[in-house]
């Protein structure tokens, strides 16, 4: 579940239905569900989620369970009522297997999903009226066991990290607008107990 930018809609993702739960905060903090809720994810497993930085109106999700290379991402403008509303062709083709994660650049400009299964991560445009255009996959350098994660971007932008569940590791990746390329360091080992799942950067 997540909120937008300016906390005036929650959005939830229902993994094992492809539903998506759409909310208005009122104003005293309670919910009221968004007529038509909940609506269709436009594709199996939507997971990963994010509201774009630079317009609480539109919101992203990763439909993780369509099979080897069926992978998509879902655009929606999101009402003032939690009403949601496909962007342009949506869903968008990622052309990978299991997207499960989204994070989208500070600027608003690029969106990267985190593809599990393969793993590699696959990198879009965002143009000016929410539509996706998909750039290409950057793979991982070594992706034996990986099964990665959540992934999250440094304060400056200029760092995507990215959490390996399987080797138990966090993997980096240097940003440049669009463009991914992994760190000579990455991945950093976790210590042997660790069970890693989400992140976060400060």
């Amino acid at each position: 579940m997540l909120f937008n930018g300016d906390g005036t809609n929650l959005a939830g993702m229902r993994v094992g239905t492809s539903l998506i739960d759409s909310f208005r905060v009122r104003r005293d903090g309670r919910l009221s569900a968004a007529a038509g809720s909940p609506f269709p994810a436009q594709g199996p497993g939507p997971f990963g989620s994010e509201f774009r930085p630079t317009n609480a109106r539109e919101l992203y999700v990763s439909n993780a369970h369509g099979g080897p290379n069926a992978g998509t991402v879902s655009a929606f403008r999101v009402s003032n009522s939690g009403t949601l509303r496909s962007i342009g062709s949506s869903p968008y083709p990622d052309r990978q297997t299991a997207p499960c994660w989204v994070e989208i650049s500070h600027d608003g400009r690029y969106l990267f999903t985190v593809n599990t299964a393969v793993p590699s991560i696959s990198r879009y445009v965002i143009d000016g009226h929410g539509r996706l255009h998909l750039i290409g996959s950057t793979p991982f350098n070594d992706p034996t066991g990986l099964s990665p994660f959540d992934a999250r971007l440094a304060p400056n932008g200029r760092t995507l990290w990215v959490v390996d569940s399987g080797a138990k590791a966090v993997s980096g990746f240097a940003v440049d607008g669009g463009d991914l390329m992994e760190l000579s360091t990455s991945p950093t080992a976790l210590p042997t107990d660790a069970a890693p799942f989400g992140i976060v950067v400060t």
